[in-house]
């Protein structure tokens, strides 16, 4: 393949989108085979125990062993083929799901749910290792996209990207929540690893052209954890280390809706009903990756990310402020359709300033980072909500306190966290608005841009860099 000489990318295929669609369609199957069982783990036991704690440390668990893992996959999609890489975790994390059945019907659902015995958590354990090994695919797609798809269309195959996991969350929160209410967890298992069975055997019939992996020096004499190689790329492009940093700040607020979002919609509706109110919700999640399929981020996809970022804060602050259940469908959707355009954006600026040698490890660094984010502030929130904040605001004189902007309710508890929380993610977007950094990873954006067509003269035009940031600061430093 031909290579951009500044950064190293590869020159998308003749039928690159083709292919690219065939993996996202694989891609879809194998996320809601995945979160199909882990939101029955999470709606089964919160209904066995009514425990907010319990659900906050499976969720924080999820995100910290993604995080230990990630400059692990990173590392190992740098070094080799992205089908390879695909199969592997897709297979490893079918033979574990396997396993943890094997034990869940051993064992007997009435011993796995009890707190006081160690089955649940060996349970939750072994699914989580599963749903972990599967997040290698996700660090393989991020690069596969700038293997596969040309860059002025990359924004928009990371919006579908977005689109198709607002798909995986439909589907999984309506057959997850009727599957638990209705089934039961075993029946929930052996439909969910089918349907990774069947993801597995479909991607081993796709063919992804890609040029031999070319092995360094370096790259040898890392091994394969290669951390300092992923801080070393992630430094070499001015801004992006402020990119990633920012990302991470944000997640830490995201750990507060992870532990306590289907506690909040559970105290509403039954589980069934939040099945399927969450799946009308999770429309915004395919609206949102739709819009920037069609229209992409614009000229500076990091501002983009900062602006709905603090409109995400914004709905944060608003969507629980009375205890009616239509307010919070409609807040969740919205949040949802803001969600991609993060994702994306983040993704977008990394696929254009990194050399694509590079990308598997800055990829698995960033999410090493932004995924340890979210289980601290989980942890952190699980414990303090149950113990501290709930009890507080179901007495007279919490309700007293806070009752001219919460109002009254069983759940008031969880809504002063979620205003609390959405103004400081709110208050950080902007902040980050007025930082040098941001400056400069806006114009490592735009210089990294590949050439214009020649005009009609056989000159060719230079990247407008000027347009692609505020000119508010047009010197400022990293």
């Amino acid at each position: 393949m031909n290579q951009d000489t500044s950064l190293d990318q590869p020159v998308a295929p003749p039928h690159g989108m083709r292919t690219f669609a065939g993996l996202l369609v694989n891609t879809a199957v194998a996320n809601v085979s995945t979160m199909f069982m882990w939101f029955g783990l999470t709606f089964w036991i919160y209904l066995e125990t009514r425990n907010v704690l319990t659900t906050a440390l499976i969720g924080a668990a999820l995100m910290l062993f993604i995080a230990l893992s990630s400059m692990f996959f990173g590392t190992l999609v740098d070094r080799f083929r992205k089908k390879p890489v695909m199969a592997w975790g897709t297979g490893i994390a079918l033979a574990i799901f396997i396993g943890d059945a094997a034990l869940f019907f051993a064992v007997g659902a009435d011993a796995v749910s009890d707190l006081s015995q160690p089955w649940f958590w060996i349970f939750a354990v072994i699914m989580l290792a599963g749903a972990v090994v599967e997040q290698l695919r996700s660090i393989a797609m991020s690069t596969s996209v700038t293997l596969l798809v040309p860059d002025e269309r990359r924004a928009n195959a990371n919006g579908m990207v977005g689109a198709v996991d607002g798909v995986s969350m439909l589907v999984t929160s309506v057959f997850s929540g009727f599957a638990i209410g209705f089934l039961g967890m075993g029946w929930t298992l052996v439909i969910g690893i089918t349907a990774v069975g069947l993801a597995f055997v479909h991607l081993l019939t796709l063919r992804i052209p890609e040029p031999e992996i070319v092995q360094t020096e370096g790259d040898a004499a890392t091994g394969w954890v290669d951390i300092r190689g992923g801080w070393k790329a992630v430094r070499s492009a001015d801004g992006l280390l402020f990119l990633i940093f920012f990302t991470m700040l944000n997640n830490f607020i995201g750990g507060v809706y992870m532990a306590l979002m289907d506690p909040y919609a559970l105290e509403l509706m039954s589980v069934q009903a939040w099945g399927v109110w969450f799946a009308v919700a999770s429309t915004g999640f395919i609206v949102g990756g739709t819009v920037i399929g069609k229209l992409g981020l614009g000229r500076n996809p990091t501002r983009t990310m900062l602006l709905i970022a603090a409109s995400m804060g914004a709905l944060g602050m608003i969507f629980t402020l009375r205890e009616w259940a239509w307010m919070y469908i409609v807040g969740t959707w919205l949040y949802m359709a803001l969600i991609p355009a993060v994702e994306a954006s983040e993704q977008t600026v990394i696929q254009r300033v990194v050399p694509y040698r590079q990308q598997g490890r800055v990829f698995g660094f960033a999410k090493t980072f932004e995924a340890a984010a979210a289980p601290v502030t989980s942890l952190m929130i699980g414990p303090i909500a149950e113990f501290a904040v709930i009890p507080y605001m179901r007495t007279e004189a919490g309700l007293q306190q806070w009752e001219w902007l919460l109002g009254v309710g069983h759940s008031r508890g969880i809504a002063l966290i979620f205003v609390i929380s959405g103004f400081v993610a709110a208050l950080i977007a902007l902040g980050a608005l007025a930082m040098p950094q941001y400056r400069a990873i806006s114009r490592q954006y735009a210089k990294a841009a590949p050439p214009k067509p020649a005009d009609d003269d056989g000159a060719t035009a230079a990247p407008d860099v000027a347009e692609a940031i505020d000119e508010t600061s047009p010197t400022a430093d990293a």
